[in-house]
């Protein structure tokens, strides 16, 4: 048998070594494991408050939209269940005085837990009418992400 030169003996060691052991790999999961249980925890909370400042901004955009319709359409008369009137105009209202649709589209009017926001008049906070919404339960009061949100 011909001896190999060092040189090629340790070239040939080298390739055989490329790579991560098992104990390598299972400290490198473990490490990550920890991270996740340290950090969803934090994460899941902000995405709570995110839909919650969401919903503020967008309960404070439709309570504009209505003032608008008001405005133009001289009514203060307002549907206490639905605010379809500000993507269609009412059959009670002059077209000459409904300048809409005061929204975008239909999906600015469900809050981020996809419930529609509602109009109450008169309001708890502003005399002709409150767009609410009751948070990601649905339900009047909470804390939290359960928390109403009224505007104006």
């Amino acid at each position: 048998m011909i001896p190999m030169p060092p040189a090629f003996r340790h070239r040939r060691s080298h390739r055989a070594r490329s790579g991560f052991t098992l104990i390598e790999a299972i400290v490198v999961i473990i490490i990550i494991g920890i991270l996740a249980t340290v950090i969803a925890p934090r994460l899941i909370g902000r995405v709570g408050m995110a839909k919650h400042s969401t919903a503020v901004s967008n309960a404070a955009t439709i309570s504009n939209a209505v003032k608008l319709f008001m405005n133009d359409s001289s009514s203060k008369r307002l549907d206490g269940s639905s605010l379809d009137f500000l993507l269609k105009k009412p059959g009670d209202i002059d077209a000459a005085g409904w300048h809409g649709p005061y929204i975008d589209n239909a999906d600015m009017l469900k809050d981020p837990w996809g419930k529609n926001f509602i109009i109450v008049a008169p309001g708890e906070k502003n005399p002709d009418f409150d767009i609410v919404s009751y948070g990601a339960d649905g339900k009047p009061g909470g804390k939290g992400e359960d928390e109403d949100i009224r505007k104006p």
